[in-house]
């Protein structure tokens, strides 16, 4: 199974949009990034509203498409840690200028900005 939708695309927005469509795929980015290596739990407390379903969904899809690397420990009982690939630290870095905009639009509209316990 692959995520990717392999085009064709009308220019590099569309594919890039194509790899993080739906509202939590830039949020597990971003937890990631901020905390690093994360456990299901840990990304699953750290983005809340996102349902079991979303979060493992969309972990696969980025798994698929190389965003996330998915580390099984066969333990007992057994762990599974979620970190970036190097193609999802440079997505990441991409969506920094965007992230810098809606920080500057969430000021500028006077929203509230959720601040989340990071344990």
């Amino acid at each position: 199974m692959t995520a990717e939708r392999r085009g064709p695309y009308f220019c590099g927005i569309d594919a890039a949009m194509d790899v993080v469509s739906g509202k939590w795929k830039s949020l597990i980015l971003w937890e990631l990034d901020a905390y690093g290596t994360r456990r299901f739990t840990e990304l699953k407390r750290g983005l809340p509203g996102v349902s079991e379903k979303m979060l493992v969904q969309h972990l696969r899809e980025m798994e698929a498409d190389g965003l996330v690397h998915r580390e099984v420990y066969r333990e007992v009982p057994p762990r599974v840690e979620y970190s970036m690939t190097e193609h999802g630290v440079s997505l990441n870095a991409a969506l920094a200028p965007l992230g810098a905009w809606g920080t500057e639009r969430i000021r500028r509209i006077g929203a509230e900005k959720i601040v989340l316990d990071a344990s």
